[in-house]
């Protein structure tokens, strides 16, 4: 059976999260259920690069699976899952790769975008796709706290309660605080070989207390070696992170802050 790569992007707000669930709208479950169709009542499992939350967005997401009809090329997958896709979610592109690839194991590194509106009130078309921080930032103090965050730690003080991995190990190679004054929004881009259950929200929360001068500009460096959750206990919400893109070649070197450091 040819094995199906495909990048897509999704709208979070009405999913409860990537991974399929019991009597739960999920991104899995509705790709699942197109191809089950496809396919004539075949069940073909989806493997996902990421399993995304509720309410989280991708630009970048990737998927594989394997299907049973080896007379569909690339490009009609792609045209006969968007013909059956919900408005919230189009696939972009698709490859037919080789059955060793895996989706998720096969990853060199993901980058995930946040993006916070600051805005002193809730922008109704904004509330579903960004963070809220009405309160005084220093981006500056923000950049500068970030490059503590570069490198191989041990994340155990920004992985949440919940999570099924024992090895909070993980590597950023790259982390850059940029803003939009138009939208009046900071975006968070942070790119490493894996991140761990709401590491990036809790990374973002952190970082927001010290642009706010409610933490030392380099207390992160404290925080990792405390190899404790309790150290932040604010995780920006759901609605503002974005899976931006997965890479499966080595991350090019001008995202390799982590090098420059060394």
């Amino acid at each position: 059976m040819p094995r199906f790569k495909m990048t897509m992007a999704y709208d979070g707000h009405l999913f409860h999260g990537f991974q399929k669930q019991p009597n739960q709208r999920t991104v899995q479950g509705t790709i699942e259920e197109a191809l089950k169709k496809m396919s004539k009542a075949k069940r073909i499992v989806v493997h996902g690069s990421g399993r995304t939350d509720a309410g989280v967005h991708a630009l970048g997401q990737v998927i594989h699976f394997d299907f049973p009809n080896d007379n569909i090329p690339a490009n009609k997958m792609v045209l006969a899952l968007n013909s059956m896709m919900p408005t919230d979610i189009v696939f972009k592109e698709a490859s037919i790769v080789d059955e060793s690839f895996h989706v998720q194991y096969s990853t060199k590194g993901k980058w995930y975008r946040y993006i916070v509106n600051q805005d002193r009130f809730v922008d109704p078309f904004k509330r579903f796709y960004t963070g809220h921080y009405p309160y005084k930032l220093d981006v500056s103090k923000m950049q500068e706290a970030a490059s503590d965050l570069l490198g191989e730690h041990d994340f155990t003080s920004f992985a949440a309660s919940g999570g099924q991995i024992i090895d909070k190990v993980r590597t950023i190679f790259y982390v850059k605080i940029w803003q939009k004054p138009e939208e009046n929004e900071i975006v968070f881009d942070f790119i490493g070989n894996g991140f761990l259950y709401n590491m990036v929200r809790i990374m973002v929360g952190a970082l927001l207390e010290i642009g706010n001068g409610r933490r030392p500009i380099h207390d992160l460096e404290r925080v990792i070696l405390a190899k404790d959750r309790q150290e932040v206990r604010n995780t920006a919400p759901a609605s503002g992170l974005y899976l931006y893109h997965v890479f499966y070649e080595e991350v090019p070197e001008k995202y390799r802050l982590d090098k420059k450091n060394n």
